[in-house]
């Protein structure tokens, strides 16, 4: 049972530059979310406007049945 609790995550780093719209921002990720199956890991706003974004998703391993 425990091995199933072990996640193993796939991650992405994206940086999105400063003067990206609020709007624009969160389309890109909507869009990654619903089509990748990618979820927010974690976001950093730095002071110039820059945008830092971790996006995670699960890998799923599936065992070997033969």
């Amino acid at each position: 049972m425990a091995a199933n609790r072990a996640s193993t995550w796939e991650y992405r780093e994206l940086t999105l530059p400063r003067g990206t719209k609020r709007d624009a921002a969160r389309a890109a990720l909507t869009e990654l979310a619903e089509h990748g199956q990618w979820e927010l890991a974690r976001l950093v706003l730095y002071p110039d406007g820059r945008r830092r974004v971790w996006l995670r998703r699960r890998i799923i391993r599936v065992p070997r049945t033969a």
